[in-house]
C-alpha cells in the first residue's frame, strides 16, 4: 500500500513539475546545431530575470568602483570591449532581439580566473583571467563568446525554472506522504534529472554557440582548445569557475575540438 501510494504521489509530483514549465526555444540552432527544447516556468518571467540582473549588475559595478577595482586598465578595457563588439555583431544569428539588448562590458580587478554575462547582456571580465591565462584575442573571444551564449540561451532563467519546479514537486510529495526520506530520495532523483545533466548541457551549448560567434567574428575557433588547456593547467587542484560544472577538462577539450572544426569554414569566410 505504501509503495503504491509513493508511486501515485510520485506521478502527481512529476505532473506538478511539468505543469509548472512550458517548452520554449530561446535561440535558433545556428550552424552548430543547438536544438534542445528548453522548459521555463511561467512563474519566472524574462522581465523578472532581466530586472534582477540589472539590479545585481549595477550593485556589482558600484562595489567594484568603491573598492577601486573597476576599469583601471584602459588598454584591457578597450581590448575586451572591441572583442565583445565584434561578437555582439553576430548574436542575431541565434536570436535577432539580442542585437537590441542593453549590452554593457566592464573589467573588474580580481585574481579570480573568470568572466560572466548576466541576462540581458551585462558582461564582466576579471583581470585574473587576462593576467594569469594571458589569452590571445581569439582565446579571449572564446571565453566571452561562451558567456554571451549563456545569456542568449537564457540558461539562468532555465535553471531557476528547474529549481522552482523541483521545489514545487517536492512540496507536494512531502505534504502527501509526510515522509521526509521519500522527499529526500525524490530530491536526489530530481537533482540528477533536472540539475546535473542540464548544467553540463548548458556548458556544452555555450561552448558550441560561443565557437560559432567567434568564428563569425573572425576569430579562429580552434583557439578555444588552447584556451581550455591553459584554463585546466591554471586550475591545479581547484579548477576555475568555467570548469566546475563540466566533465573532465580532457573530455571538454575533445568535444570543443570537434565543434570548432565544424565552424572553421565560417572563420575562413569572415577572414576573406
Amino acid at each position: 500500500m505504501k509503495s503504491s501510494l509513493l508511486r501515485m504521489v510520485g506521478v502527481t509530483s512529476v505532473a506538478v513539475v511539468m505543469a509548472a514549465c512550458t517548452s520554449v526555444q530561446t535561440t535558433s540552432s545556428g550552424a552548430v546545431g543547438v536544438e534542445r527544447t528548453q522548459y521555463m516556468s511561467g512563474l519566472v518571467s524574462p522581465a523578472q530575470v532581466e530586472q534582477a540582473a540589472a539590479q545585481m549588475y549595477t550593485q556589482t559595478l558600484s562595489e567594484a568602483k568603491q573598492q577601486g577595482q573597476l576599469n583601471n586598465d584602459a588598454a584591457a578595457v578597450q581590448r575586451v570591449r572591441e572583442i565583445t563588439r565584434r561578437l555582439i555583431a553576430h548574436v542575431g544569428t541565434f536570436r535577432p532581439d539580442a542585437a537590441g539588448w542593453n549590452w554593457q562590458v566592464n573589467v573588474i580587478d580580481s585574481d579570480e580566473i573568470n568572466a560572466w554575462c548576466m541576462p540581458g547582456g551585462r558582461i564582466a571580465v576579471y583581470t585574473g583571467l587576462i593576467e594569469r591565462i594571458q589569452p590571445t584575442d581569439a582565446e579571449l573571444a572564446a571565453v566571452i563568446g561562451h558567456e554571451i551564449a549563456h545569456a542568449l540561451r537564457e540558461h539562468t532563467r532555465e535553471q531557476m525554472s528547474q529549481q522552482l519546479a523541483t521545489d514545487l514537486g517536492l512540496s507536494v510529495l512531502a505534504a502527501a506522504t509526510g515522509n521526509k526520506a521519500a522527499a529526500d530520495l525524490t530530491g536526489t532523483l530530481s537533482e540528477v534529472m533536472f540539475t546535473l545533466p542540464k548544467s553540463r548541457g548548458f556548458e556544452s551549448e555555450a561552448d558550441a554557440i560561443g565557437l560559432e560567434l567567434a568564428a563569425r567574428a573572425g576569430y579562429d575557433p580552434r583557439a578555444a582548445v588552447t584556451l581550455w588547456q591553459k584554463m585546466a593547467s591554471a586550475g591545479g587542484s581547484s579548477p576555475p569557475e568555467f570548469l566546475s560544472t563540466h566533465p573532465s577538462p580532457a573530455s571538454r577539450i575533445a568535444d570543443i575540438k570537434q565543434k570548432a572544426e565544424r565552424v572553421v569554414p565560417l572563420y575562413e569566410q569572415a577572414r576573406r
